[in-house]
């Protein structure tokens, strides 16, 4: 282990780390000063001109009959007559009260009678309304008969001219209709049977900017005053929604909110023009009305009756700001210091790394638990978000610990636990080793390659067991033993039939059998040419007592010129340039079953070879770990195998790998939850290291989730909502953190160009689906059979037949295909979490299509070989 060169903060390092935390800690806080810097829209003096209201309040609604109390529509109209002498309304059927309480306040009412489809309730609203007026001449200054009626098509142009002249033959006051601009534009015979012209101006749903929208209203209501110089003209309605979803360019917020609303109040100053707000109070029951989430945000005031902003001074988007940057911080500064004091050997740049994404994840963490309370959340929301929020913190956690790979990788100063090639020993001294090559049902000119190459070895003191290990055709394995024979009495060849505990069974069994002089037992796979140099120059490590494992990396031969062998060849090279190195850190390597030596006397005194897992090797390296031993990686090319001869190989090994992942971390749970032999450092690894994994465990849940959520959205609308920012925002960036960790790491230590690096990702990708199952099966079923990781291509494939290994994966891509095809017909881009859904449907189905292209290019790529 090599010694830590000192550091410039060396002499100070816990000062050096608090000063470090600090400095993020307040770049943090800046950040959110800077999201929520105040705005500075001109002040607003005066009385309004008027509000549209909806008197429901926080958790009513009128779709249930659930309606206001006098007392509650007297408070909302006390609070009003403070900021407005007039309020608009919009059924006289629907809190008729409000009249009569009205004219208590001395409030002016511009009253409004709910025409749609259902003729016989339109006789019953036009009857109230004219009665109304009637009774309330002084309070009712005019009369609105339908809103946007023409606008929904519900009605005719003539069957609302007949409503019209009925109104204004029955009573006093002026009579109205209103619509959007454009429909008195499209129907200007609609100005013979009105008094006045009452117009909707909304800049928001025709999608423009906010700096752009009082100017773009402005310009609309001066040309219906152009169009109609005989007529009136009143704003009915106007405005724009603190929250919900963006709409084109136009962005729901508390800061646009206040800035449009105060630039349009002193423009309608200026100008004389009367108009009315809408809406005095928000309404969270307009959320399902068919303008997404953000009809219920159009409120100067929110549900609680609380202004929202002022209409003098600074707007400032969160007031709570400050405290949720102050908690953000906090949260993060004890790790933040733990971090940058505890890895004091990596790069200034690597520490302030890390603790920005540490203090990333706690804001993160903040604006997940505090948004939704800026919303009028449903209980399925809420449910979802119950659900979701351990999904997101699990999100973070797993970035994290990518990060701290990324972070280690990139900028430590040297690896502390750095091994290399021995001077080999004398012959005398040389440890006596047991190399031990178990097969089954292996093409025997392949394991004779393997022979060839073991018995070129330049070394004194071994011995070669091969132990064939349930292969039924004697076609198959006496040529493997005659071979052996040939070679000479330190190759001894062994077929069992039928033998117990599949690999791990065979190596126990060879155990047995092994020379009693050795102290060394070494594995190889029965594809793998190994070096003449592999024992001389690795086994003088066994002179140190505590070492009881020597791994060298998994590597592979004759992939070049084959397209598939070659993605994949690089995609295993990735894990053994960066994360073994990484691991290795800690004493906490993966053993893997090839090219790995093994202390006997270890081996045999810690149970030998685990039958109860498919993934003997890795449970042995950890079994070891506790027993206090160390292993040493050496990342030094001593043996060349095979790659997967097909992609069907390439899963089912991959599937192997996560299950017998699973069933250690079940088996062996104590020991990596609990203080005892494992050190912390190992502990992490091997609870963190297949976090990865679950990640894609994770992700084909939430695809799951998101294919039913989807079709309910499409389907049923009504009663499926589109996902809030809070749901999309954290797993969008992890996509990306995670795609930008693993390539800038590919870049910097995998010797590969460009090209190989994204065919390698597109392998990497392609087994998220085999890897998810995998850890699913493993954590829910006890066992299940080993399949032997074929290395030579199975013939006579048709090109229909190559897609069979990865159906299900089509089946989930083509699904995936469907939901964006039918999210885009439904919502189009409308609504900018409809756009962010649709961006990770497409995400998600990378993996899937990435395996429907690895079996096409494996079935393609055939047995061409390098």
């Amino acid at each position: 282990m090599s010694a830590t060169a000192p550091t410039h903060d060396s002499r100070h390092p816990l000062l050096a780390a608090i000063l470090l935390a600090l400095l993020v800690a307040a770049l943090n806080i800046a950040l959110w000063w800077w999201s929520n810097r105040p705005h500075g829209p001109e002040d607003f003096h005066g009385p309004i001109s008027g509000y549209s209201v909806s008197v429901f309040q926080r958790y009513q609604n009128p779709l249930k009959q659930d309606f206001p109390s006098d007392e509650e529509i007297d408070a909302d109209l006390k609070l009003l007559r403070r900021y407005t002498p007039r309020i608009r309304t919009y059924s006289t059927l629907e809190n008729p009260q409000v009249y009569r309480l009205a004219e208590k306040e001395g409030l002016k009412v511009m009253a409004g009678a709910n025409i749609d489809t259902r003729l016989i309730n339109n006789e019953k609203e036009l009857d109230a309304l004219i009665a109304l007026a009637r009774r309330y001449p002084e309070t009712i200054h005019r009369v609105i008969v339908g809103n946007e009626v023409l606008f929904r098509g519900d009605l005719s142009v003539e069957q609302m001219e007949d409503y019209l002249d009925r109104a204004r033959a029955a009573i006093r006051q002026p009579v109205s209709i209103a619509e959007p601009d454009y429909i008195w534009l499209k129907y200007p015979e609609l100005a013979d049977h009105v008094d006045f012209i009452t117009i909707h101006l909304f800049p928001f749903w025709n999608g423009i900017a906010r700096k752009d929208a009082v100017d773009a209203a402005l310009g609309a209501y001066q040309n219906i005053v152009q169009h109609y110089p005989d007529k009136p003209v009143v704003v009915g309605e106007i405005g724009w929604p603190s929250n919900g979803d963006r709409h084109e360019y136009a962005d729901p917020s508390i800061s646009n909110e206040a800035i449009f609303i105060r630039d349009w109040l002193n423009a309608a100053k200026a100008r004389n023009i009367d108009y009315y707000l809408l809406e005095a109070f928000d309404q969270p029951w307009k959320e399902n009305l068919g303008e997404g989430r953000t009809g219920a945000y159009w409120g100067t005031f929110n549900a609680d009756r609380q202004l929202k902003f002022p209409f003098t001074g600074p707007v400032t988007e969160d007031t709570a700001w400050p405290w949720k940057a102050l908690a953000a911080s906090l949260l993060a500064l004890i790790p933040m210091i733990w971090f940058a004091r505890k890895f004091k050997r990596f790069k200034l740049t690597g520490r302030l790394f890390f603790c920005l994404l540490i203090q990333l994840a706690c804001g993160l963490v903040v604006w997940s638990a505090t948004l939704p309370f800026n919303f009028y959340l449903s209980w399925i929301d809420w449910t979802m978000l119950v659900l979701l929020f351990p999904a997101q913190v699990a999100i973070l956690a797993i970035l994290l610990i990518n990060g701290f790979e990324f972070t280690e990788v990139l900028w430590r100063r040297r690896w502390q636990r750095h091994a290399g090639m021995l001077k080999p020993d004398r012959p005398g001294k040389q440890p006596f080793v047991s190399i031990h090559l178990a097969c089954y049902n292996e093409p025997p000119e392949m394991v004779i390659a393997t022979l060839d190459s073991l018995a070129a070895l330049d070394y004194d003191n071994f011995e070669v067991l091969v132990i064939d290990n349930n292969t039924k055709n004697p076609d198959v394995w006496k040529p493997v033993q005659a071979y052996c024979e040939g070679l000479g009495k330190r190759f001894r060849f062994f077929h069992l039939e039928p033998w117990p505990g599949f690999k791990a069974g065979a190596l126990n069994f060879g155990l047995k059998e092994t020379d009693p002089r050795a102290d060394v037992v070494a594995v190889i796979d029965a594809d793998y040419v190994v070096r003449e140099d592999w024992l001389s120059t690795l086994t003088g490590y066994f002179h140190d007592p505590k070492v009881a494992v020597v791994q060298c990396p998994q590597a592979h031969r004759d992939f070049e010129h084959n397209r598939f062998r070659r993605m994949t060849a690089w995609e295993f090279d990735g894990f053994f340039r960066i994360g073994m190195h990484h691991r290795n850190e800690r004493n906490a390597i993966i053993q893997h079953g090839t090219m790995t030596m093994v202390r006997r006397s270890a081996l045999e005194g810690t149970g030998g070879w685990s039958e109860w897992t498919i993934c003997e090797d890795a449970e042995l390296g950890l079994r070891l770990m506790h027993a206090g031993y160390e292993l040493v990686y050496v990342d030094e090319l001593m043996g060349k195998g095979l790659t997967p001869a097909d992609f069907k190989a390439y899963k089912s090994q991959r599937y192997r790998w996560a299950f017998g992942a699973m069933q250690i971390l079940k088996g062996r749970w104590d020991w990596m939850t609990k203080r005892g032999p494992l050190s912390m450092g190992q502990r992490f690894h091997f609870l963190t290291g297949w976090f990865s994994w679950f990640a894609d465990a994770l992700h084909l849940i939430f695809t799951l989730m998101a294919i039913y959520w989807t079709a309910g959205m499409v389907a049923f609308p009504q009663l499926f909502s589109l996902p809030m920012q809070l749901f999309l925002i954290p797993v969008i960036g992890f996509f990306f953190a995670k795609a930008i960790f693993g390539i800038v790491l590919y870049r910097a230590r995998v010797p590969c160009g460009w090209y190989d690096t994204l065919m390698a990702s597109v392998a990497s990708m392609g087994l998220s689906h085999a890897i998810a199952r995998g850890i699913l099966h493993g954590l829910t079923r006890e066992k299940t059979a080993f399949v032997v990781t074929a290395k030579s291509r199975r013939l006579g494939e048709s090109g229909f037949a190559a897609f069979a290994p990865v159906r299900e994966e089509l089946l989930m891509a083509c699904a995936l295909v469907m939901c964006i095809i039918g999210m885009g017909l439904s919502f189009g881009t409308r609504y900018i979490e409809g756009t962010l859904w649709m961006f990770i449907l497409a995400a998600q189905s990378i993996p899937y299509f990435s395996a429907v292209a690895g079996a096409w290019i494996a079935h393609k790529a055939g047995d061409k070989v390098g």
